[in-house]
């Protein structure tokens, strides 16, 4: 059977004033009523909790554990039923937050500042994790919000555009095609792209192949499994491969001052959109207002406009 939080006070208070009398008088209750209690505890715990006599009662070496974890058992408790209230409010929480690896470099950043400032009183676990898998992750429960790049559709997640922006190219200082301001499609007949496998994020893989298809070739695609996007990066800087992804990324990539340049791609325009999701069945005020902070922060960068570079 279990103690109840109730009965834990019941003993605390006996623990403290060594007397069942003044300890019922304390609680506004009976003392046979506070006694039977007490009884029924030392049942459910199988020992005596007190030495009782005639002239004075005391603590059996149970009782003393008990007097000793039972403050720290009922605190904790309470704790959690603050947070609890909190969280339903809105006041207070922890949001797990998934994020695809490339909107670390510049989204993830913007979106975080504006929660801090928005909302002080979240804690934000941020998590990356890439895009097909965030809205299962949403689903299962392990997730609170997720951004992704052209997530795939999935029963009980929600979503909405939070970014829009052209697909740039990004290549090693030393490329035959950085030294052209633009790089149009067709250009990248030949070209070993590096992108990462389809099954992590598949309509935007499918996006790319759609526009090489209509420049007239069919793509020459190197893929690493989970890699590292630090060590795609340096791979680029010293190869001769390409890397293709949203503008926001590349030029952050490329600000780095790792050998790297970012170029528009061109004829066709091949657009990236990342999306915020969320779980359809948590109507928590707490995910409501991240989702009001991040709709904000799309307005005021502009993240919807669609323009040629990020805003």
């Amino acid at each position: 059977m279990d103690v109840s939080p109730r009965v834990l006070r019941y003993f605390m208070a006996v623990a403290e004033e060594l007397h069942f009398g003044r300890a019922a008088m304390r609680l506004y209750i009976s003392q046979p009523s506070l006694s039977h209690q007490i009884r029924k505890l030392e049942e459910t715990l199988e020992t005596p909790l007190f030495v009782r006599s005639s002239r004075r009662v005391q603590l059996t070496a149970a009782g003393r554990t008990l007097a000793h974890e039972a403050p720290i058992a009922l605190a904790a408790l309470e704790q959690a039923v603050q947070l609890t209230r909190r969280a339903g409010s809105g006041i207070a929480t922890t949001i797990r937050l998934g994020y695809t690896p490339i909107t670390s470099f510049d989204t993830l950043t913007v979106l975080l500042d504006a929660l801090q400032e928005d909302h002080p009183d979240f804690t934000i676990d941020p998590r990356e994790i890439f895009s097909a898998e965030i809205p299962e992750r949403l689903c299962a429960g392990d997730l609170d919000i997720g951004l992704a790049l052209s997530p795939p559709p999935l029963d009980g997640v929600n979503g909405e555009i939070l970014r829009e922006e052209p697909v740039s190219a990004v290549l090693s200082t030393r490329h035959r095609l950085a030294a052209a301001r633009t790089i149009p499609v067709k250009d990248l007949r030949g070209v070993t792209l590096q992108l990462f496998p389809r099954r992590l994020a598949p309509a935007y893989y499918d996006g790319i192949v759609a526009a090489c298809h209509e420049a007239g070739f069919s793509p020459q695609i190197r893929a690493f499994e989970d890699p590292p996007v630090n060590a795609m990066l340096a791979r680029l800087a010293s190869g001769r491969e390409v890397g293709l992804a949203p503008a926001s990324f590349a030029e952050h990539a490329a600000n780095a001052g790792t050998g790297i340049v970012c170029r528009d791609v061109v004829d066709p325009s091949i657009r990236a959109e990342l999306s915020v999701l969320w779980p359809t069945n948590d109507p928590s005020p707490a995910i409501a207002s991240v989702l009001a902070t991040a709709r904000r922060c799309a307005e005021r960068h502009g993240w919807l406009r669609s323009p040629s570079h990020s805003a």
